[in-house]
Protein backbone atom coordinates (compact mmCIF):
# COMPACT_ATOMS: atom_id res chain seq x y z
CA UNK A 1 0.00 0.00 0.00
CA UNK A 2 1.20 3.98 0.15
CA UNK A 3 2.94 3.30 3.09
CA UNK A 4 4.86 0.43 2.02
CA UNK A 5 6.13 3.06 -1.01
CA UNK A 6 6.18 6.20 1.12
CA UNK A 7 8.64 3.54 3.50
CA UNK A 8 10.76 2.69 0.55
CA UNK A 9 11.38 6.02 -0.46
CA UNK A 10 11.90 7.69 2.77
CA UNK A 11 14.51 5.35 3.58
CA UNK A 12 16.50 5.64 0.38
CA UNK A 13 18.04 9.21 1.74
CA UNK A 14 21.38 8.73 3.14
CA UNK A 15 20.72 10.57 5.93
CA UNK A 16 17.08 8.84 7.23
CA UNK A 17 18.00 6.78 9.85
CA UNK A 18 19.72 9.76 11.76
CA UNK A 19 16.05 11.73 11.04
CA UNK A 20 15.05 9.99 14.54
CA UNK A 21 15.29 10.66 17.96
CA UNK A 22 16.08 7.13 19.49
CA UNK A 23 14.30 5.91 22.85
CA UNK A 24 16.72 3.56 24.91
CA UNK A 25 15.49 -0.15 25.07
CA UNK A 26 14.77 0.21 28.19
CA UNK A 27 11.28 1.79 27.61
CA UNK A 28 10.48 -1.56 27.42
CA UNK A 29 6.67 0.22 26.30
CA UNK A 30 6.51 2.59 24.12
CA UNK A 31 3.47 4.79 24.33
CA UNK A 32 1.85 7.30 21.74
CA UNK A 33 4.57 9.80 22.14
CA UNK A 34 7.54 7.81 22.22
CA UNK A 35 6.52 6.54 19.40
CA UNK A 36 5.75 10.21 17.31
CA UNK A 37 9.55 10.71 18.47
CA UNK A 38 10.59 7.48 16.25
CA UNK A 39 8.28 8.75 13.13
CA UNK A 40 8.48 10.70 10.38
CA UNK A 41 5.49 11.36 7.90
CA UNK A 42 4.04 8.52 9.26
CA UNK A 43 6.84 6.12 8.82
CA UNK A 44 8.73 4.24 11.53
CA UNK A 45 12.41 4.00 12.56
CA UNK A 46 13.24 0.52 11.40
CA UNK A 47 13.63 -2.54 13.72
CA UNK A 48 11.19 -2.02 16.44
CA UNK A 49 8.94 -4.69 17.03
CA UNK A 50 5.52 -4.64 18.23
CA UNK A 51 6.34 -6.86 21.25
CA UNK A 52 7.81 -3.35 22.51
CA UNK A 53 4.36 -1.18 21.47
CA UNK A 54 2.59 -0.27 25.01
CA UNK A 55 -0.58 -1.89 25.66
CA UNK A 56 -3.43 -2.29 24.46
CA UNK A 57 -2.05 -1.18 21.50
CA UNK A 58 -4.10 -1.18 17.55
CA UNK A 59 -1.97 -2.87 15.27
CA UNK A 60 -2.61 -4.09 11.41
CA UNK A 61 -0.82 -6.15 9.61
CA UNK A 62 -0.10 -4.68 6.32
CA UNK A 63 0.94 -7.82 4.52
CA UNK A 64 -2.41 -9.41 5.24
CA UNK A 65 -4.57 -6.39 4.79
CA UNK A 66 -3.11 -5.78 1.16
CA UNK A 67 -3.69 -9.44 0.43
CA UNK A 68 -7.06 -8.82 1.32
CA UNK A 69 -7.85 -6.26 -0.64
CA UNK A 70 -6.21 -8.21 -3.67
CA UNK A 71 -8.39 -10.80 -2.69
CA UNK A 72 -11.54 -8.98 -2.57
CA UNK A 73 -10.41 -6.64 -6.10
CA UNK A 74 -9.81 -9.83 -8.22
CA UNK A 75 -13.00 -11.62 -6.70
CA UNK A 76 -15.36 -8.80 -7.70
CA UNK A 77 -13.75 -7.76 -10.85
CA UNK A 78 -14.00 -11.63 -12.26
CA UNK A 79 -17.68 -11.48 -11.15
CA UNK A 80 -18.37 -7.98 -12.89
CA UNK A 81 -18.63 -5.81 -10.21
CA UNK A 82 -16.96 -2.66 -8.27
CA UNK A 83 -15.64 -2.67 -4.72
CA UNK A 84 -17.06 0.65 -2.48
CA UNK A 85 -15.40 -0.22 0.42
CA UNK A 86 -17.44 1.22 3.57
CA UNK A 87 -14.99 3.69 5.48
CA UNK A 88 -16.78 3.18 9.13
CA UNK A 89 -14.51 -0.06 9.46
CA UNK A 90 -11.00 1.65 9.32
CA UNK A 91 -12.02 5.48 9.68
CA UNK A 92 -8.44 5.93 8.02
CA UNK A 93 -8.20 8.17 5.31
CA UNK A 94 -4.66 6.24 4.49
CA UNK A 95 -6.74 3.06 4.01
CA UNK A 96 -9.46 4.73 2.43
CA UNK A 97 -6.76 6.13 -0.24
CA UNK A 98 -4.87 2.53 -0.48
CA UNK A 99 -8.70 1.37 -1.72
CA UNK A 100 -9.43 4.16 -4.05
CA UNK A 101 -5.71 3.32 -5.40
CA UNK A 102 -6.19 -0.43 -5.68
CA UNK A 103 -9.50 -0.01 -7.88
CA UNK A 104 -12.41 1.26 -5.43
CA UNK A 105 -14.83 3.43 -7.01
CA UNK A 106 -15.43 5.08 -4.18
CA UNK A 107 -16.39 4.77 -0.86
CA UNK A 108 -18.68 4.48 1.81
CA UNK A 109 -19.61 7.06 4.91
CA UNK A 110 -22.39 6.34 7.63
CA UNK A 111 -22.39 10.38 9.18
CA UNK A 112 -21.35 13.27 8.03
CA UNK A 113 -18.52 14.15 10.09
CA UNK A 114 -16.72 10.77 9.14
CA UNK A 115 -17.01 12.18 5.22
CA UNK A 116 -16.30 15.56 6.68
CA UNK A 117 -13.16 14.13 8.44
CA UNK A 118 -11.86 11.95 5.58
CA UNK A 119 -12.43 14.56 2.51
CA UNK A 120 -10.04 17.07 4.61
CA UNK A 121 -8.09 14.82 4.36
CA UNK A 122 -8.00 14.34 0.28
CA UNK A 123 -10.61 11.14 0.19
CA UNK A 124 -12.85 11.28 -3.13
CA UNK A 125 -15.63 10.03 -4.24
CA UNK A 126 -17.85 9.62 -1.10
CA UNK A 127 -21.40 8.36 -0.94
CA UNK A 128 -23.19 8.99 2.00
CA UNK A 129 -25.58 6.07 3.28
CA UNK A 130 -27.30 7.62 5.48
CA UNK A 131 -29.95 9.99 4.90
CA UNK A 132 -29.70 13.64 6.59
CA UNK A 133 -32.97 15.18 7.90
CA UNK A 134 -31.69 18.19 9.80
CA UNK A 135 -31.23 21.27 8.26
CA UNK A 136 -28.24 21.90 9.34
CA UNK A 137 -26.88 18.52 8.27
CA UNK A 138 -27.91 19.52 5.00
CA UNK A 139 -26.33 22.51 4.70
CA UNK A 140 -22.72 21.48 5.37
CA UNK A 141 -23.42 18.50 3.09
CA UNK A 142 -24.33 20.94 0.23
CA UNK A 143 -20.67 22.59 1.38
CA UNK A 144 -18.99 19.09 1.20
CA UNK A 145 -20.22 18.50 -2.06
CA UNK A 146 -19.28 21.93 -3.56
CA UNK A 147 -15.34 21.28 -2.27
CA UNK A 148 -16.18 17.66 -4.12
CA UNK A 149 -17.94 17.36 -7.05
CA UNK A 150 -18.50 13.29 -6.76
CA UNK A 151 -19.69 13.79 -3.24
CA UNK A 152 -23.47 11.62 -3.28
CA UNK A 153 -26.12 11.62 -0.46
CA UNK A 154 -28.63 9.29 0.46
CA UNK A 155 -32.15 10.55 0.38
CA UNK A 156 -34.99 7.82 1.49
CA UNK A 157 -38.30 10.24 1.94
CA UNK A 158 -40.04 13.27 -0.38
CA UNK A 159 -39.07 15.85 2.41
CA UNK A 160 -35.67 15.45 2.75
CA UNK A 161 -35.19 15.25 -1.24
CA UNK A 162 -37.46 18.43 -1.55
CA UNK A 163 -34.89 20.11 1.49
CA UNK A 164 -31.84 18.68 -0.59
CA UNK A 165 -32.68 20.39 -3.61
CA UNK A 166 -33.54 23.99 -1.52
CA UNK A 167 -30.19 23.33 -0.02
CA UNK A 168 -28.61 23.08 -3.26
CA UNK A 169 -29.86 26.02 -4.98
CA UNK A 170 -29.05 27.73 -2.12
CA UNK A 171 -25.73 26.69 -2.53
CA UNK A 172 -26.12 27.16 -6.26
CA UNK A 173 -25.16 23.70 -7.27
CA UNK A 174 -26.79 20.64 -8.38
CA UNK A 175 -26.82 17.91 -5.73
CA UNK A 176 -26.00 14.00 -6.59
CA UNK A 177 -28.17 11.75 -4.67
CA UNK A 178 -29.07 7.88 -4.68
CA UNK A 179 -32.35 6.92 -3.04
CA UNK A 180 -32.25 4.25 -0.26
CA UNK A 181 -34.09 1.43 -0.81
CA UNK A 182 -35.13 -0.12 2.38
CA UNK A 183 -33.72 -3.93 3.09
CA UNK A 184 -35.45 -4.25 6.67
CA UNK A 185 -36.65 -1.71 8.84
CA UNK A 186 -33.35 0.05 9.88
CA UNK A 187 -33.51 2.52 7.06
CA UNK A 188 -34.56 3.82 4.09
CA UNK A 189 -37.63 3.72 2.21
CA UNK A 190 -39.85 0.03 1.18
CA UNK A 191 -39.17 -1.06 -1.93
CA UNK A 192 -42.00 -0.51 -4.41
CA UNK A 193 -44.16 2.41 -5.50
CA UNK A 194 -42.88 4.87 -2.85
CA UNK A 195 -39.46 4.21 -3.88
CA UNK A 196 -40.31 4.68 -7.31
CA UNK A 197 -42.54 8.03 -6.91
CA UNK A 198 -39.64 9.52 -4.72
CA UNK A 199 -37.18 8.44 -7.79
CA UNK A 200 -39.30 10.20 -9.57
CA UNK A 201 -39.74 13.41 -7.67
CA UNK A 202 -36.17 13.48 -7.30
CA UNK A 203 -35.00 13.21 -11.03
CA UNK A 204 -37.73 16.68 -11.31
CA UNK A 205 -35.66 18.54 -8.84
CA UNK A 206 -33.75 20.74 -10.97
CA UNK A 207 -31.04 21.19 -8.66
CA UNK A 208 -30.56 17.79 -7.29
CA UNK A 209 -29.27 14.68 -9.76
CA UNK A 210 -30.52 10.52 -9.44
CA UNK A 211 -27.36 8.74 -9.47
CA UNK A 212 -29.08 5.25 -8.80
CA UNK A 213 -30.18 3.30 -5.16
CA UNK A 214 -28.47 1.76 -2.63
CA UNK A 215 -29.63 -1.34 -0.85
CA UNK A 216 -27.73 -3.06 1.84
CA UNK A 217 -28.63 -5.70 3.64
CA UNK A 218 -26.83 -5.87 7.44
CA UNK A 219 -28.44 -8.76 8.46
CA UNK A 220 -27.58 -10.57 5.99
CA UNK A 221 -23.95 -10.18 6.25
CA UNK A 222 -23.67 -12.24 9.07
CA UNK A 223 -26.31 -15.39 8.34
CA UNK A 224 -24.53 -18.35 9.10
CA UNK A 225 -23.60 -21.04 6.46
CA UNK A 226 -23.09 -19.85 2.79
CA UNK A 227 -25.58 -21.75 1.41
CA UNK A 228 -28.59 -19.76 3.86
CA UNK A 229 -26.87 -16.41 3.62
CA UNK A 230 -27.02 -16.97 -0.55
CA UNK A 231 -30.09 -18.06 -0.25
CA UNK A 232 -31.36 -15.29 2.06
CA UNK A 233 -29.62 -12.38 0.44
CA UNK A 234 -31.13 -13.57 -2.93
CA UNK A 235 -34.81 -13.60 -1.03
CA UNK A 236 -34.72 -10.64 0.71
CA UNK A 237 -33.41 -8.40 -2.17
CA UNK A 238 -35.92 -9.59 -4.85
CA UNK A 239 -38.49 -6.62 -4.00
CA UNK A 240 -35.38 -4.18 -4.17
CA UNK A 241 -34.73 -5.67 -7.71
CA UNK A 242 -38.19 -5.57 -8.97
CA UNK A 243 -37.95 -1.76 -7.92
CA UNK A 244 -35.13 -0.97 -9.12
CA UNK A 245 -36.05 -2.55 -12.34
CA UNK A 246 -39.51 -0.46 -12.87
CA UNK A 247 -37.36 2.77 -12.01
CA UNK A 248 -35.06 1.67 -15.06
CA UNK A 249 -38.10 1.07 -17.19
CA UNK A 250 -39.47 4.51 -16.47
CA UNK A 251 -36.30 6.23 -18.25
CA UNK A 252 -34.56 6.73 -15.16
CA UNK A 253 -30.60 7.41 -14.93
CA UNK A 254 -29.77 4.45 -12.63
CA UNK A 255 -25.78 4.26 -13.03
CA UNK A 256 -25.59 3.03 -9.07
CA UNK A 257 -27.52 0.27 -7.68
CA UNK A 258 -25.21 -0.31 -4.77
CA UNK A 259 -25.36 -3.06 -2.21
CA UNK A 260 -23.79 -6.16 -0.43
CA UNK A 261 -20.79 -6.32 1.82
CA UNK A 262 -17.80 -8.65 3.44
CA UNK A 263 -20.41 -11.71 4.12
CA UNK A 264 -22.34 -11.43 0.43
CA UNK A 265 -19.41 -10.21 -1.35
CA UNK A 266 -19.20 -13.42 -3.38
CA UNK A 267 -23.76 -13.40 -3.86
CA UNK A 268 -24.17 -9.87 -4.99
CA UNK A 269 -23.08 -10.94 -8.93
CA UNK A 270 -26.57 -13.06 -8.81
CA UNK A 271 -28.56 -9.81 -8.44
CA UNK A 272 -29.70 -8.22 -11.31
CA UNK A 273 -28.24 -5.16 -11.84
CA UNK A 274 -25.93 -4.77 -8.93
CA UNK A 275 -22.62 -2.32 -9.95
CA UNK A 276 -20.31 -2.09 -6.67
CA UNK A 277 -20.60 -3.82 -3.08
CA UNK A 278 -20.18 -2.08 0.02
CA UNK A 279 -17.56 -3.99 1.61
CA UNK A 280 -15.71 -3.20 4.94
CA UNK A 281 -14.77 -5.72 7.64
CA UNK A 282 -12.72 -7.30 4.47
CA UNK A 283 -10.04 -5.20 5.54
CA UNK A 284 -9.92 -6.28 8.81
CA UNK A 285 -11.94 -9.08 9.60
CA UNK A 286 -13.02 -10.38 13.67
CA UNK A 287 -14.43 -12.70 15.44
CA UNK A 288 -18.10 -12.03 14.39
CA UNK A 289 -17.36 -12.78 10.56
CA UNK A 290 -14.86 -15.58 11.12
CA UNK A 291 -18.07 -17.35 12.44
CA UNK A 292 -20.59 -17.11 9.91
CA UNK A 293 -18.79 -19.93 7.51
CA UNK A 294 -17.58 -19.23 3.83
CA UNK A 295 -18.16 -20.61 0.60
CA UNK A 296 -15.54 -23.09 0.99
CA UNK A 297 -15.19 -23.65 4.47
CA UNK A 298 -18.76 -23.82 6.62
CA UNK A 299 -16.85 -24.07 9.84
CA UNK A 300 -15.10 -20.52 9.62
CA UNK A 301 -14.93 -17.60 7.22
CA UNK A 302 -11.61 -17.95 6.04
CA UNK A 303 -12.14 -15.85 2.73
CA UNK A 304 -10.26 -13.08 4.36
CA UNK A 305 -7.23 -13.24 6.63
CA UNK A 306 -7.81 -11.55 10.21
CA UNK A 307 -5.21 -8.56 10.19
CA UNK A 308 -6.62 -6.22 13.20
CA UNK A 309 -5.28 -7.11 16.89
CA UNK A 310 -5.05 -5.98 19.70
CA UNK A 311 -2.10 -6.36 21.99
CA UNK A 312 -2.61 -6.37 25.55
CA UNK A 313 -0.14 -7.32 28.50
CA UNK A 314 -0.55 -9.48 31.21
CA UNK A 315 -0.99 -7.88 34.90
CA UNK A 316 -2.18 -10.56 36.85
CA UNK A 317 -0.94 -14.41 37.01
CA UNK A 318 -1.24 -15.33 40.53
CA UNK A 319 -4.79 -17.24 40.38
CA UNK A 320 -4.94 -20.97 39.71
CA UNK A 321 -6.02 -21.20 35.62
CA UNK A 322 -6.95 -17.34 35.46
CA UNK A 323 -4.66 -14.26 33.59
CA UNK A 324 -5.66 -10.82 34.30
CA UNK A 325 -4.90 -8.16 31.14
CA UNK A 326 -5.16 -4.97 30.48
CA UNK A 327 -7.76 -4.90 27.38
CA UNK A 328 -10.95 -4.69 28.72
CA UNK A 329 -14.24 -3.64 27.59
CA UNK A 330 -13.01 0.10 26.52
CA UNK A 331 -10.24 -1.55 24.54
CA UNK A 332 -12.19 -4.46 22.95
CA UNK A 333 -15.66 -3.19 23.41
CA UNK A 334 -17.64 -6.04 22.77
CA UNK A 335 -18.02 -9.29 24.84
CA UNK A 336 -19.64 -11.81 22.38
CA UNK A 337 -18.73 -13.35 20.43
CA UNK A 338 -15.43 -12.97 22.64
CA UNK A 339 -12.19 -11.97 21.84
CA UNK A 340 -10.00 -14.89 20.67
CA UNK A 341 -6.38 -15.07 21.93
CA UNK A 342 -3.83 -15.90 18.84
CA UNK A 343 -2.13 -19.35 19.67
CA UNK A 344 -3.61 -20.24 22.87
CA UNK A 345 -7.06 -21.79 21.80
CA UNK A 346 -7.38 -23.23 25.01
CA UNK A 347 -8.13 -19.72 26.83
CA UNK A 348 -11.21 -18.20 27.32
CA UNK A 349 -11.22 -13.90 27.02
CA UNK A 350 -13.81 -12.32 28.37
CA UNK A 351 -13.47 -8.43 28.25
CA UNK A 352 -16.66 -7.82 30.59
CA UNK A 353 -14.70 -5.31 32.97
CA UNK A 354 -14.20 -2.30 31.52
CA UNK A 355 -10.00 -1.72 32.13
CA UNK A 356 -9.31 -5.64 32.64
CA UNK A 357 -9.54 -9.08 30.42
CA UNK A 358 -10.07 -11.94 32.53
CA UNK A 359 -8.68 -15.55 30.77
CA UNK A 360 -9.78 -18.67 31.99
CA UNK A 361 -7.56 -21.91 30.72
CA UNK A 362 -9.79 -24.53 29.32
CA UNK A 363 -7.05 -26.49 28.66
CA UNK A 364 -3.39 -25.58 29.46
CA UNK A 365 -1.34 -23.04 27.77
CA UNK A 366 1.34 -23.08 25.06
CA UNK A 367 3.76 -21.39 27.86
CA UNK A 368 3.73 -20.14 31.60
CA UNK A 369 2.50 -16.30 31.03
CA UNK A 370 4.31 -14.34 33.91
CA UNK A 371 3.24 -10.28 34.72
CA UNK A 372 4.28 -8.42 31.86
CA UNK A 373 3.83 -11.04 29.18
CA UNK A 374 2.12 -9.85 25.93
CA UNK A 375 -0.81 -11.46 24.28
CA UNK A 376 -2.44 -10.91 20.66
CA UNK A 377 -5.93 -10.65 20.24
CA UNK A 378 -8.60 -11.03 17.41
CA UNK A 379 -11.25 -8.62 17.85
CA UNK A 380 -15.24 -9.22 18.34
CA UNK A 381 -16.40 -6.65 16.03
CA UNK A 382 -13.71 -4.54 14.31
CA UNK A 383 -15.82 -1.48 13.10
CA UNK A 384 -16.34 -0.41 17.36
CA UNK A 385 -12.57 -1.57 18.60
CA UNK A 386 -11.38 1.00 15.86
CA UNK A 387 -13.39 4.16 17.41
CA UNK A 388 -11.95 3.45 20.41
CA UNK A 389 -7.86 4.51 19.34
CA UNK A 390 -6.19 7.43 18.36
CA UNK A 391 -4.09 5.45 16.22
CA UNK A 392 -2.98 2.03 14.67
CA UNK A 393 0.25 0.42 14.23
CA UNK A 394 1.09 -0.98 10.49
CA UNK A 395 3.08 -3.85 11.16
CA UNK A 396 4.84 -6.03 8.77
CA UNK A 397 7.05 -9.26 9.66
CA UNK A 398 6.12 -8.12 13.75
CA UNK A 399 7.73 -4.94 13.15
CA UNK A 400 5.90 -1.44 13.08
CA UNK A 401 6.28 0.12 9.80
CA UNK A 402 4.08 2.89 10.19
CA UNK A 403 1.40 4.65 12.31
CA UNK A 404 -2.19 5.09 10.74
CA UNK A 405 -4.33 8.10 12.36
CA UNK A 406 -7.97 7.03 12.98
CA UNK A 407 -9.02 10.11 10.79
CA UNK A 408 -12.47 10.14 11.89
CA UNK A 409 -12.37 8.76 15.45
CA UNK A 410 -15.68 9.64 17.19
CA UNK A 411 -16.99 11.21 14.17
CA UNK A 412 -20.76 9.29 14.80
CA UNK A 413 -22.88 12.48 13.88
Amino acid sequence: MALKSSRRTFLAGAASASAYFWIPKAVKGYGAAEMAALTIDQVVKPGISKWDLDTPALCVDLDKLEKNVATMQATLKQNGLASRPHAKTHKCAQIAKYQMKTGSVGVCCAKLTEAEALAAQGVENILMTTANPSKSKIARAMLLRKAHREFIQAVDEEQNARDLNDAAKAAGLVADVVIDIAVGTRSGIPAGDGAIALAQLVDKLPNLKLRGVLSYDGGGQHAKGFASRKERTLKTLAPNVETYAAMKKSGLNLEIFSGGGTGTYNIMQMIPGVTDVQVGSYVFMDMQYMAIGGERNDAVYDDFAPSLTVLTTVLNNRFPNRLTTDAGAKALTLNVPTAAVIGEPGMTYNAGSDEFGAIAFQSPPSKNYTIGDKLELIAPHCDPVVNEYDQMYGIRGDKVESILTITARGKSQ
